[in-house]
Parts: structure tokens; sequence; C-alpha cells
């Protein structure tokens, strides 16, 4: 049986709006990738959250999407800079809007 693997992630810093209800708290991107983002963030929600996210992609494009929150980091918010992976991994599941333009996007990136 052939395992799939996860898309490479991209380290990228785009501005991200994220919450459970709307997106009302802003953060950066640490990495992306078409199926996931890691999100900075020194109050990171729960594993197993859902959030709405826009994704603010260059050229004013915006990308709406739904994801779950894989796992999270708390780290005050001092140590944000120096803490490796600070913040937590949403697993990106549905899209509103934008996924052909994010997927471009991506593709253009260098690892």
């Amino acid at each position: 049986m052939k395992v799939e693997r996860e898309p490479i992630r991209k380290k990228k810093r785009l501005k991200i709006r994220f919450g459970i209800d709307y997106p009302k708290r802003v953060a950066f991107s640490g990495d992306i990738s078409t199926r996931g983002i890691h999100i900075i963030t020194g109050q990171p929600e729960p594993p197993g959250s859902k959030l709405l996210l826009e994704i603010n992609l260059p050229d004013d494009q915006q990308v709406i999407a739904y994801g779950i929150v894989r796992w999270a980091k708390k780290v005050p918010p001092n140590l944000i800079r120096l803490a490796n992976k600070a913040g937590m991994g949403v697993r990106l599941t549905k899209f509103e809007v934008g996924q052909q333009q994010l997927d471009e996007y991506i593709a253009t990136l260098r690892r």
C-alpha cells in the first residue's frame, strides 16, 4: 500500500485572519502548503478546533478557507520569534474562495 506524502511546506510570511466563529484575530504564516498552514501566534486554539481563515496573498488576492487545528504550541509573546514552531498547525479542509489562486501561488514559491 502506497502512503500519500504531505505536500512540501514552503516558508512564507502571509497575513492571516482567523477565528472559530469569524476571523477576528490577526497573525502571520510561518510556512504553507496546499493542504496546511503554520500560523505563528502566542494564543493558539486547542487541537481539534475548527477555524475560519482569511489568507491574504500578494496582489490583494484573498483566500477564505476552513481548517482544523492539528497541533498547538503556546509560547509567551516575548519568545515567539525565538521558539521553534510557536503557534499552531492547521489542516485546510474546505475552501470558500481562492483555492486555485493559493495552489498557483504556492507553486511559485521556493522551498
